[in-house]
């Protein structure tokens, strides 16, 4: 059941919402209750904006299952993607010889590190080294040697340890790092180092100076501390009943898990079936017109590996 919100949201020109444990099941499927509550939210007006961990390069197949052709904002905030052109319309890049010396201060305080990188671009790669996880998944590439992670320029440095949980890290990471990198926390064993200033509400208000919409008119869902800049920054923000207890301490309310749709419990509520026609100055959906059809199927199933 949805927790009640703790003030009235203003009327709502963007729904952005995270991808991985918020609008995707665990299952990786978008039900046909979420898809037709986010329809629901384009017809009166309001665009939605995808804003997700995964770099632009890893999103391309799920995007397009998803029928999603517009700007989304990938890799923490550190890229604004145009899906529909392929094309990165920016892209912030980690300074290695910055990241490089903090990686090991981190592994002086905290012993053995389990590293990976994702590189830069679109054509960027997700690289590990050996026992960064048991198996390899599908796409990833491994780096026999640690130099090998820093063959190319990259967006962000994944970080694992044995004994430490995904909280304990972070915040050694933190406490080293400083304001020299972002340091957040996507999901399990995804502690992430990321350019210094970089996260989803900088990445929001990258959004936003280019479409023309302000704060109090985005409604923000999401589930692991990587969303709560962006949370913080709209106007009202939802955390998933999955979510980290601390982005649940910080949402305007709790709305049901990925798996009970709570996106779509969220927006069927705030956009009325009959809602009136929207006002001409507010953003368009987020599907350009094009000669490429889109598909009309009730169930959407995304086959990409995270992140």
């Amino acid at each position: 059941m949805t927790a009640p919100a703790r003030h009235r949201p203003p009327p709502f020109a963007v729904v952005a919402t995270d991808l991985d444990g918020t609008l995707l099941r665990s299952d990786l499927s978008v039900s046909a209750r979420t898809r037709a509550a986010l329809a629901r939210a384009e017809a009166a007006g309001a665009r939605h904006l995808v804003v997700t961990g995964r770099a632009a390069a890893g999103c391309r197949t799920l995007l397009e299952r998803l029928d999603y052709r517009g700007l989304a904002i990938c890799g923490q905030g550190a890229q604004l993607y145009d899906v529909g052109a392929d094309r990165l319309l920016s892209s912030t890049v980690l300074h290695a010889p910055t990241v490089r010396p903090l990686v090991a201060r981190i592994a002086e305080r905290a012993g053995p590190l389990r590293l990976a990188v994702v590189t830069t671009g679109l054509a960027g790669e997700f690289k590990v080294l050996p026992g960064f996880e048991s198996r390899l998944r599908h796409g990833w590439l491994l780096a026999e040697q640690p130099d090998d992670l820093w063959a190319q320029p990259v967006d962000k440095v994944l970080i694992r340890h044995d004994n430490l949980n995904d909280d304990e890290l972070a915040a050694l990471a933190q406490q080293v790092c400083a304001d020299h990198v972002t340091v957040t926390h996507s999901g399990e064993g995804l502690v992430e180092l990321l350019p210094a200033g970089v996260s989803k509400a900088s990445g929001l208000a990258a959004a936003a100076a280019m479409l023309g919409f302000k704060p109090d008119e985005t409604l923000a869902f999401g589930d692991m501390p990587n969303d709560i800049p962006m949370i913080e920054w709209a106007g009202h923000g939802v955390a998933m009943a999955n979510a980290h207890p601390e982005l649940r301490r910080r949402a305007d309310e709790t709305a049901p898990s990925n798996e009970d749709d709570g996106v779509a419990a969220v927006l069927e509520r705030l956009f009325p079936a009959a809602a009136a026609d929207p006002p001409t100055d507010r953003p368009t959906s987020h599907r350009p017109t094009s000669t490429r059809p889109t598909t009309d199927r009730p169930e959407s199933r995304i086959d990409a590996a995270r992140p």
